[in-house]
């Protein structure tokens, strides 16, 4: 009886590991979700399998929508303020 009980522990343990490590984030993202929607703790969830919460709720927990842009310099008094690196993308 306990054998079983360890080895089924060990089991999930090496299930969770190997989730952590090898799936894909966005499937990683859409367990957190699907595991958060059965009642479990999305924080925990996601710190868990190694992935942000979810920021497209609203809730304003990660500070995207706080921050403000900053301020583009427009003066023009001879040096350049920012650099322009041109890419080429070769399909």
């Amino acid at each position: 009886m306990w054998q079983e009980l360890i080895v089924t522990l060990i089991v999930i343990a090496a299930l969770l590991q190997a989730c952590r490590k090898w799936l894909p984030a966005a499937l990683r993202q859409r367990m957190v979700y699907a595991l958060s929607k059965k009642g479990f703790d999305q924080d925990r969830l996601a710190k868990l399998f190694k992935v942000q919460s979810d920021c497209g709720s609203g809730c304003g927990s990660c500070g995207s929508c706080d921050t403000t842009p900053a301020p583009i310099d427009t003066s023009n008094d001879g040096g350049a303020t920012r650099r322009v690196i041109m890419l080429n993308v070769q399909r």
